[in-house]
């Protein structure tokens, strides 16, 4: 009787996640997905806006994604609204990976703009995942605005999302090709080249973006 109850207590497969040692909580995750248990998910997306490290972060999402997404997702969902930004970001990771278009609505225009980057560049890789048919245009409207925003690894973000959602970010990116601010119009002829070319890298996009809005008008192709 003593072995059954402590075969149906969660808690001693959960400790682990609390360890000081990475690698500790790292099979802590590990071994909560590979035997999920309805009782684990409040701890994994509790753990995820605290942990600290990438590759353990990366274990908490995947065993949360092999727990059912009726269960999870209404848990993420009410994440998106903590203030801790870890929270917010793992929470928009995870509902990316899980890839139920039912947390489509939570996926709003504040978190789509939150001035913390990293929250800003999870949401967009959930958008994409998450939008559903015939949304695409308005969610390229929104990612389009916020051409020229934030450093290297934020705009080489931004512009994947963009081209992810494949034609219905033309007509945003045009004009955005012709926007008054340097910066936008270098961000949007760098993910047009990246459109038609995937393979030349971002950072020689962006170079030739920057020769292209140097020469002016002129120099811009259509």
């Amino acid at each position: 009787m003593t072995m059954r109850q402590e075969d149906t207590n969660p808690m001693p497969a959960l400790q682990g996640l609390e360890n000081r040692g990475s690698s500790v909580r790292l099979q802590a995750a590990l071994a909560a997905g590979t035997t999920p248990d309805p009782r684990f998910v409040d701890k994994l997306i509790e753990r995820c806006a605290i942990e600290p490290e990438f590759y353990v972060r990366d274990m908490l999402t995947w065993a949360l994604t092999r727990h059912s997404s009726s269960l999870t997702v209404p848990k993420l969902i009410d994440e998106l609204r903590a203030e801790r930004t870890q929270a917010r970001s793992q929470a928009l990771h995870t509902l990316s990976k899980i890839g139920d278009r039912r947390a489509w609505p939570a996926i709003t225009r504040a978190l789509l703009t939150d001035p913390d980057d990293e929250v800003a560049r999870s949401a967009w890789r959930a958008a994409v995942v998450l939008v559903p048919e015939g949304e695409e245009p308005v969610l390229a409207g929104v990612l389009a605005a916020q051409l020229g925003r934030g450093e290297r690894e934020t705009r080489s973000s931004l512009s994947r999302a963009l081209i992810a959602l494949g034609e219905p970010i033309m007509p945003a990116l045009r004009a955005a090709m012709t926007d008054p601010d340097p910066r936008v119009r270098q961000h949007a002829i760098a993910t047009e080249r990246l459109r038609r070319d995937p393979e030349a890298g971002f950072e020689s996009a962006i170079e030739e973006a920057k020769r292209v809005v140097a020469l002016g008008p002129t120099g811009q192709e259509g």
